[in-house]
């Protein structure tokens, strides 16, 4: 009978099993400490940092931490919610959209913490859903294709660069694929309100080629090695992970605007232990954990009171106007709605018939 269920659960849902779970004891040694869920779409070695950060400043806890995609994270919630089933404790997801509307849905409880009053205004909606890290949308470039030239530093430069060059990048240029990364659709979409004349960029980019992926990783390797030229709209945190291990990887912030995305933080209304979830999105603000995520993570800090060049405060200070911080709110879920989800992906393929 039992395995029967597991069957029934792998092909009615699918995203609920496939979870990669990690288990992080109490320091302690306390074999019964209490243990929070983390539901996480953070690559599980960057997030580990954080996690033994966490357990650092809180001994007495264990720590299960699974990783999966955005939209099982969203799903998991909402099915072990409605199900009258206890869900994680905290979830954190680049997907901008899904956490606002697990939050306006009544899947998130409200999470009043000591620094919700000096969170920045544009991170925090209803102290329930919270915006912890800053990681702007980048050109990554292979520095040695760049060696007698500047690499482009605006989407009118990164065209001009693609119609010179012509046949010789052909294929060499990378970019989500934005019918299957949430975080690509994102920046998509984004791109359509800021820039008038984004699809130039976009035909552009099918003349010249373009290869499309749903990973920020399958785009930097390629740039790496020198398989690829350029990479378009790549979040800028992992571009910052990579280039730090692959010094032939070098990273522009577009100076026409840069649209910068927030991994969110939000306590399930369904959590085992929301005071346990509470307790490490407290952590996950504070200048402590802040810190190692800026350190250690390579993502800039959304904590006004942590000082450094990889704060969002500094890159504000620096960059001002420049850069355009998706602000947390309930206009993120227009991009959930499939109509015109549907139009900009068929657009989008249209710009890139030329391919």
């Amino acid at each position: 009978m039992r395995s029967l269920l597991s069957l029934f659960v792998l092909i009615a849902f699918p995203s609920l099993a496939v979870a990669e779970a990690t288990f992080y004891p109490a320091p302690s040694g306390d074999a019964e400490a209490r243990v929070l869920t983390v539901y996480s779409s953070l690559d599980g070695p960057l997030a580990r940092p954080m996690v033994e950060g966490f357990q650092k400043a809180n001994p007495d806890i264990a720590v299960r931490y699974e990783e999966m995609l955005t939209g099982e994270i969203y799903d998991r919630i909402v099915h072990e919610t409605d199900a009258g089933e206890k869900t994680a404790d905290f979830a954190f997801s680049s997907a901008m959209d899904l956490q606002v509307k697990l939050s306006n849905d009544g899947y998130a409880q409200r999470s009043d913490l000591s620094l919700s009053g000096r969170w920045p205004q544009w991170a925090n909606w209803r102290n329930t859903a919270y915006a912890l890290t800053f990681e702007p949308a980048v050109f990554v470039y292979h520095k040695p294709s760049f060696v007698h030239e500047k690499p482009p530093a605006s989407r009118a430069e990164f065209v001009d660069y693609l119609k010179r060059k012509g046949n010789s990048v052909f294929g060499q240029i990378g970019t989500y694929d934005i019918d299957r990364s949430g975080v690509g659709f994102l920046f998509m979409a984004r791109d359509q309100e800021q820039f008038g004349d984004i699809w130039s960029v976009i035909q552009a980019m099918g003349a010249a080629g373009v290869k499309l992926y749903s990973t920020s990783s399958a785009i930097l390797e390629r740039v790496s090695d020198g398989r690829f030229v350029l990479g378009y709209n790549i979040v800028g945190s992992y571009a910052a992970d990579w280039a730090s291990r692959h010094p032939d990887v070098g990273i522009v912030l577009p100076k026409d605007y840069t649209v910068v995305m927030s991994r969110i933080g939000l306590v399930p209304q369904a959590a085992a232990a929301p005071d346990l979830g509470r307790r490490y999105l407290e952590f996950f603000m504070s200048p402590e954990g802040q810190s190692i995520m800026a350190r250690e993570l390579h993502i800039a800090a959304v904590n006004p009171d942590v000082a450094g060049d990889n704060t969002a405060s500094t890159m504000q200070e620096i960059l001002g106007a420049q850069l355009r911080p998706v602000p947390v709110s309930p206009g993120l879920m227009v991009y959930l709605d499939q109509v015109k989800r549907a139009r900009l992906i068929a657009r989008w393929n249209e710009a890139l018939r030329l391919q």
